[in-house]
């Protein structure tokens, strides 16, 4: 992962289908028969990431200590990848590039059948820095999707949708080479892109589960694998807007992924929820030590397994959408240091009648120490509604879904989302902004 590039910050059960960002394969014929439930995806055997994470080891100690861009390690890097998925029987492409006076590589694989005008594409960073294997980052999310590709090729899937895989080049440089194939990428071609997923660090050794918040469906069929096996999720906000899902974001095609954490400290809430220590979510990032001894294996077993949940499940033509509609905002709104109150603003329009009792509003506020912060919901009519009290809570960031009962008020409206720092030397943002009526 590229933590160098300043940074936006943004933000097993199936439910009824939903047309939204082009997950849906339902036809509009009359009376159609039930459509058939999809293929429950296989259980990614351990091992086999594992061995993929010490092949790229191997191929780092024979190449210098590392598989950076414009050095020998990469280019050996794609061609392991690249020979697995030939006798796979996907069609691959090496897509060349430059960069910083270099010649890189992405690599492209192609599952054969689904339909062409609806491409489900999962894809990660293959490169390291050059001080290290790159292990963790991002052996972890080549490997896996490595992995989750010849399981596709092991059960003959033949999903609704076209299914693509890709591994990026030149991502520690500022997202060279995923941006290099999105800008290649005709405009027709880019709309039949219904989605990306992408896995950049996902076996960090003091692992944290988080989620990107970008397409709602696909940020629920993930938070429903999760809660599925009963591990809690939090919206992954270290990366967010500096891996590749950024080049796919920045055209409008619908994305989404996972991530296991980089430098940042794990909070003692954090501790509380996945365990671990309070420390880095992995204390390797970037450095020499980023090596098959810096993953940790439930996390990385985990997280494949749920790569394949959502490349089965979203290439089938049913989806695991978020029940209601949802309305967010997502722009970034500065808290002051001890100063007034800033709002992040949605407007609400066609809902019919009052809000539901069960309004559900999810809060993601980057800030320094959540134990300063006061925060409300302001419906339309000006009622208010304190969702954080600055006593309540002492670590850093305040992620939160809250269920409010404002059946009282008329949904239609300026909905607003209320945030102050009542003390000072912090430091702060809201993040995004999320109301589901259900």
């Amino acid at each position: 992962m590229n933590l160098s590039v300043p940074r936006r910050a943004a933000a097993l059960a199936a439910v009824t289908a939903l047309a939204l960002a082009g997950f849906t394969g339902a036809s509009a014929n009359a009376a159609p028969a039930a459509p058939a439930a999809p293929t429950a995806a296989p259980d990614i055997p351990l091992a086999n990431v594992k061995q993929h994470l010490a092949d790229l080891q191997s191929i780092a100690n024979a190449n210098g200590g590392n598989r950076a861009h414009g050095r020998t390690g990469y280019k050996a890097s794609i061609d392991f990848v690249k020979a697995k998925l030939d006798a796979a029987g996907f069609t691959t492409t090496v897509q060349q590039f430059t960069s910083s006076g270099a010649t890189g590589y992405n690599l492209i694989a192609d599952w054969p059948g689904g339909d062409p005008n609806q491409v489900l594409m999962a894809g990660a960073h293959l490169d390291s820095v050059s001080s290290g294997a790159g292990i963790n980052d991002n052996g972890s999310g080549s490997a896996a999707v490595l992995e989750t590709a010849l399981a596709v090729s092991r059960a003959n899937l033949q999903p609704t949708k076209h299914l693509r895989f890709g591994w990026w080049g030149a991502e520690e440089l500022g997202l060279v080479g995923s941006k290099y194939y999105v800008n290649q990428l005709p405009s027709t071609e880019r709309s039949k892109v219904s989605g990306y997923l992408n896995f950049d660090m996902i076996g960090s050794p003091n692992p944290g589960y988080f989620v990107y918040d970008d397409d709602p469906t696909i940020e629920q069929t993930f938070k429903s694998y999760f809660a599925g096996i009963g591990v809690p999720t939090e919206i992954e906000t270290e990366g967010d807007g500096r891996s590749d899902h950024a080049s796919f974001k920045n055209v409008g095609i619908p994305v989404g992924g996972l991530f296991t954490g980089a430098s940042r400290v794990k909070s003692s809430a954090q501790v509380q929820k996945w365990g671990g220590t309070a420390t880095a979510f992995d204390r390797c990032y970037h450095s020499s030590c980023d090596t098959t001894s810096n993953i940790n294996d439930t996390a990385l077993d985990r997280n494949s397994d749920a790569v394949a949940h959502a490349i089965w499940t979203l290439s089938a033509g049913t989806t695991t959408p978020p029940t209601g509609t949802v309305f967010e905002n997502t722009a970034d709104v500065s808290i002051p240091d001890n100063g007034a109150a800033v709002t992040s603003t949605v407007n609400v329009t066609g809902i019919t009648g009052n809000a539901p009792a069960a309004l559900k509003v999810d809060v993601n506020i980057v800030h320094t120490y959540r134990g300063d912060l006061v925060v409300d919901l302001v419906a339309p009519d000006g009622s208010v509604y304190n969702l954080h009290n600055q006593s309540g809570g002492s670590a850093d960031n305040l992620v939160q879904a809250y269920t409010v009962n404002a059946s009282s008020e008329v949904a239609n409206g300026a909905w607003k989302l209320r945030a102050q720092d009542k003390a000072s030397v912090d430091t702060g943002y809201i993040n995004s902004f999320k109301l589901t009526f259900p």
